[in-house]
């Protein structure tokens, strides 16, 4: 008798919880502890088979997001500026129609590749695979907005195609720091996975600084 009074009450608290969701009543936040991220990591890379994606950092975009701005702009363009310096190849990524929409520090030259996304994954659909291979590219460093977005899906993309990623990380930032780390752990526990961040394992992603990236 007891357990079927007991089932009953389940039952009729299971159907108060649904009747309260269809409602639009406020439901209790559930609160999970993400893992601890792994520490950053500095890496050397070679200029030859190394290129850099810049993704969306475009006025649109960055405009309404005070951490690009103040943050990833005035690190992308000096390690944009020094990645040049070393004959590392610059491909820019956004949406064709916001191709002209580069903010100003780090606005592409005539000269640099340029990959009219269809998805978040930079690969998908594009020729970003062949523009990279045709020049040697083994390495691909990823920055921009956001880590939870096109970096994260382009890293996964790369991975698949056989290369090894290093994201910058203080370029390639999220909204919030609850999506930063949400990027960070799928980056590196996906199929390729390095999730204790071992500097440049082959095709599988680092997590780095632009300032701890240098080219040799």
């Amino acid at each position: 008798m007891k357990s079927t009074v007991t089932a009953i009450a389940l039952a009729l608290s299971a159907f108060a919880s649904i009747e309260a969701y269809a409602q639009g009543a406020p439901q209790k936040m559930m609160t999970i502890q993400m893992p601890e991220a792994p520490a950053l990591v500095p890496v050397k890379l070679n200029p030859a088979t190394t290129a850099v994606l810049v993704s969306d950092m475009i006025d649109p975009i960055c405009k309404s997001q005070p951490k690009c701005v103040a943050t990833m702009i005035p690190l992308a363009k000096e390690f944009i500026a020094r990645a040049r310096k070393a004959g590392v190849m610059i491909v820019y990524s956004t949406q064709e129609a916001r191709k002209d929409s580069w903010m100003p520090d780090v606005a592409p030259l005539a000269s640099d590749p340029f990959i009219a996304s269809k998805g978040q994954d930079r690969f998908y659909d594009t020729q970003l695979e062949k523009v990279l291979k045709d020049k040697g590219v083994q390495t691909l460093v990823i920055i921009g907005w956001k880590n939870s977005g096109s970096v994260l899906y382009t890293s996964i993309g790369a991975t698949l195609r056989g290369m090894t990623v290093v994201v910058g990380r203080d370029a390639a930032l999220g909204p919030s720091a609850w999506e930063e780390a949400i990027g960070d752990y799928q980056m590196l526990t996906q199929s390729s996975a390095n999730a204790t961040n071992e500097p440049l394992k082959t095709r599988a992603t680092t997590l780095s600084r632009t300032d701890w990236i240098t080219f040799n």
